[in-house]
C-alpha cells in the first residue's frame, strides 16, 4: 500500500476550492465523480473480496442474510462518530478526505465489516424544505468509498450532537414542521444511497426519547462532553399515548425513505431502558412503532459485575427480528467482561458495533504517555480485531 504521506499531495483542498468557484452544478459533478487517482493509490489492497452483496432479513424474519447466497450475515463493526479531536465526520470530510480514506482502511484492517456513520441535520439541511447538495454529494462519495473498500454502512441521521451546527430555525419549528423537515432529510439521503449494496441500513435517529406527561421546552437532552446524543421527538404529548407518538414519527420517516429506496433496512438505535431501569417494555421497537422497522438496534454498556443483568435485559429485545447491539464499549466494565458479554450475547444478537475514534492501537501504543482512556481503547481495539478476524470475515 502507498504510504499515506506520499498520497497527501493528491488530496489538495485547493482542488475543492476550484470546484466551488465553478458554481453548484459543477461542484456536484466534481464531487460525484468516481474515486480519484489518489484514493485508488491509497486503496491498493483493501482486502475486498469483490462487490458487496445486499443484506436482507431472512424469510423467517429472524436473522440477516446475503441476498444472493442466502448465507447468514452478522455485523461486526464500529461507530465512526467522531475523530480524536471530537469532530464529527461531516465537519472535516470536505478538507480532510484523506483522513476519512485512511480511517476506513484502518477499520477494514480491524476485521470490521460495517461502519456506523452519523450525519448531522444542520450540515444536510439548508432550510426546512431544502437539503444541502454539497453534503449530499459528499455522502455519495462516502458510499462509493465503502463500496471500494468493502465495508457496509449503517447510516444514522438527524444528529444534533453539536449545538453550534443546529440551524436557528430548526428548534423554532412546531412538532409537525420539525417532523416534515426530518422527512425531507431522509428523502434526500435515501435518494443518494438507493441502489448501493454498501448501505446496510438507515437508523432514523440516535437514541430518540419521548417526554412524559409534563411538556418540555428543549429538544435535546443528556449532554456528554459537549455533545447531545439524545433527542426528543416531541415536547408535548397533548393527550396522545407514547406508543401513538412513537409510531406516527417512525411511520412518517420510513415512508419518506421508501419513496426512493425500498431495498435497504431501517431501524432506530435506542437506549435499552429495560436495562437502565430494570423493567418496562420497548417503545420504538414495541408492537406499534416496531412494526415499521426491519430489525432491533440497542445500545449496551455493561457494568462491572452486572453481566447477568445485561444479558437478561438484552433478551427482552428479542422480538422475532434480527437484533443488533449498535453501540458497545468497555466504558463501565473491564475488557474481559466486555468480551464475555459479546460471547454470551451471541445466542441472541446478530451484530455488534463498537467504536473507532481515528487512532489505531499502534498509534496509541507509540505515545510516550497515553491517557488511561487511550490505553483502554488500544487494548480493546486489539481484542476487537482478533475476535473480528477470527469470527466475522465476509465470504469470498
Amino acid at each position: 500500500m502507498m504510504p499515506l504521506k506520499k498520497c497527501h499531495e493528491f488530496f489538495n483542498p485547493r482542488r475543492m476550492n476550484n470546484a466551488y468557484s465553478l458554481g453548484p452544478l459543477s461542484l456536484l459533478v466534481t464531487l460525484a465523480l468516481n474515486l480519484t487517482f489518489a484514493e485508488d493509490a491509497l486503496i491498493e489492497n483493501p482486502g475486498n473480496n469483490g462487490p458487496l452483496d445486499f443484506i436482507r432479513v431472512s424469510n423467517d424474519g429472524k436473522r440477516f442474510v446475503y441476498n444472493e447466497s442466502k448465507k447468514e450475515f452478522k455485523i461486526w463493526g464500529v461507530n465512526y462518530d467522531h475523530d480524536r479531536q471530537g469532530r464529527l465526520l461531516d465537519e472535516y470530510w470536505e478538507t480532510e478526505w484523506e483522513t476519512v480514506v485512511a480511517d476506513f482502511l484502518e477499520i477494514k484492517k480491524l476485521g470490521a465489516n460495517c461502519i456506523r456513520v452519523h450525519l448531522q441535520f444542520g450540515k444536510f439541511m439548508i432550510t426546512p424544505k431544502e437539503a444541502n447538495p454539497i453534503a449530499l454529494a459528499k455522502l455519495a462519495k462516502l458510499v462509493q468509498l465503502a463500496e471500494k473498500i468493502g465495508l457496509y454502512l449503517d447510516v444514522t441521521g438527524l444528529a444534533c450532537y453539536h449545538k453550534q451546527n443546529i440551524p436557528p430555525w430548526y428548534d423554532s419549528l412546531s412538532e409537525q414542521s420539525r417532523w416534515a423537515a426530518q422527512a425531507i432529510f431522509w428523502e434526500s439521503v435515501a435518494k443518494v444511497c438507493a441502489g448501493s449494496s454498501a448501505v446496510f441500513c438507515y437508523d432514523l435517529m440516535n437514541e430518540p426519547i419521548l417526554t412524559g406527561n409534563k411538556p418540555k421546552v428543549e429538544w435535546l437532552s443528556g449532554e456528554l462532553d459537549g455533545k447531545f446524543f439524545t433527542q426528543r421527538i416531541s415536547l408535548d404529548l397533548k393527550g396522545r399515548s407514547r406508543d401513538e407518538v412513537a409510531e406516527a414519527w417512525v411511520q412518517q420517516l420510513v415512508t419518506a425513505i421508501k419513496k426512493h429506496d425500498q431495498e435497504h433496512l431501517i431501524t432506530v438505535g435506542v437506549i435499552p431502558w429495560i436495562f437502565v431501569f430494570g423493567g418496562g417494555k420497548p417503545l420504538f421497537h414495541g408492537p406499534r412503532a416496531g412494526r415499521h422497522l426491519d430489525f432491533t438496534a440497542v445500545h449496551f454498556y455493561p457494568e462491572r459485575g452486572k453481566l447477568e443483568k445485561a444479558v437478561k435485559a438484552l433478551k427482552a429485545y428479542e422480538l422475532g427480528k434480527p437484533l443488533v447491539i449498535e453501540e458497545m464499549f468497555p466504558l463501565k466494565c473491564g475488557i474481559d467482561e466486555m468480551m464475555t458479554f459479546v460471547n454470551r450475547s451471541a445466542e441472541h444478537a446478530d451484530g455488534w458495533i463498537s467504536f473507532y475514534w481515528g487512532q489505531s492501537a499502534e498509534e496509541i501504543n507509540q505515545k510516550a504517555t497515553p491517557t488511561i482512556g487511550e490505553a483502554i481503547t488500544a487494548k480493546w481495539l486489539d481484542r476487537f480485531k482478533a475476535h473480528g478476524l477470527e469470527t466475522f470475515q465476509m465470504p469470498n
